[in-house]
C-alpha cells in the first residue's frame, strides 16, 4: 500500500519530519513524497501564532492546487511569538486528505512545542534575521534550518528539528488515522467530514 504526499516544502527536515509521521501514524510502508516549492504569502521569518498558521495553511492549500492527484498535501511553517518578552519559537503544520467514505477533503491542524529563545539570537531575529541565519551566526553553524534547527544546538542535540516538527506532525495526522470521526472540513464553507 503506498501514500502519495505533497511537501509544500524542499527543506529535507521537513520532508523527513513529514515521511516519519506518516509511516508511523498511518502505518504505510511507501510513501511518495513529492515537495513542491510555493510561496509561503507571509514573511520569511513570521511573526506570531496567525501568520505562522496562515504560511502553513498557504503552503498546504498551494500544494492541493500544484499536485491535486496525491493523497496528502501537506505545509510546514516555522515562527516566532513574543510572550512576556521573550521571543518563542514554534512551528504550525496542516495536512489537508480524503477522509471518510465520501471522500471529502479535511485538515488536520497542530502546533509544536515552544521555546525560548537566548537574547543573542532573539535580538538578530528581531532586527529583521530569518531565525535560521541568526542561529548559524550565533553558534558558528551553517544552514541549520536545512538540518539540526535552533532547537539541535540549544537542547545539545537531544531534540533535533526533524523530532521537532514530527510530533506536531503525527497530531494533524489524527483526522486521517481516525476516519471514523468527524473532523474540519478543508473548506471552511464546506460540511463537516464525518
Amino acid at each position: 500500500m503506498s501514500l502519495r504526499v505533497a511537501i509544500a516544502s524542499g527543506n529535507p527536515v521537513k520532508r523527513r519530519a513529514t515521511l516519519e509521521a506518516v509511516r508511523v501514524t498511518l502505518g504505510y510502508d511507501e510513501v511518495d513524497a513529492v515537495a513542491v516549492e510555493v510561496d509561503s504569502g507571509v514573511p520569511h521569518q513570521p511573526v506570531g501564532d496567525e501568520e505562522t498558521l496562515r504560511g502553513a495553511r498557504n503552503r498546504a492549500d498551494a500544494a492541493l492546487t500544484l499536485l491535486p492527484d496525491a493523497d496528502l498535501w501537506v505545509g510546514l511553517e516555522g515562527g516566532v511569538v513574543e510572550r512576556d518578552g521573550a521571543l518563542e519559537c514554534m512551528a504550525w503544520v496542516v495536512v489537508i486528505g480524503r477522509s471518510g467514505e465520501d471522500g471529502q477533503l479535511c485538515k488536520g491542524e497542530s502546533r509544536t512545542a515552544t521555546f525560548v529563545l537566548p537574547a543573542e539570537i532573539a535580538e538578530l531575529v528581531r532586527a529583521g534575521a530569518e531565525l535560521g541565519d541568526a542561529t548559524d551566526q550565533i553558534f558558528g553553524d551553517k544552514d541549520t534550518k536545512r538540518s539540526t534547527g535552533t532547537v539541535g544546538p540549544l537542547t545539545g542535540g537531544v531534540i533535533d528539528r526533524v523530532a521537532y516538527y514530527a510530533h506536531a506532525m503525527v497530531l494533524a495526522l489524527v483526522p486521517f488515522r481516525n476516519a471514523e470521526l468527524t473532523f474540519p472540513a478543508a473548506d471552511k464553507d464546506a460540511a463537516p467530514v464525518a
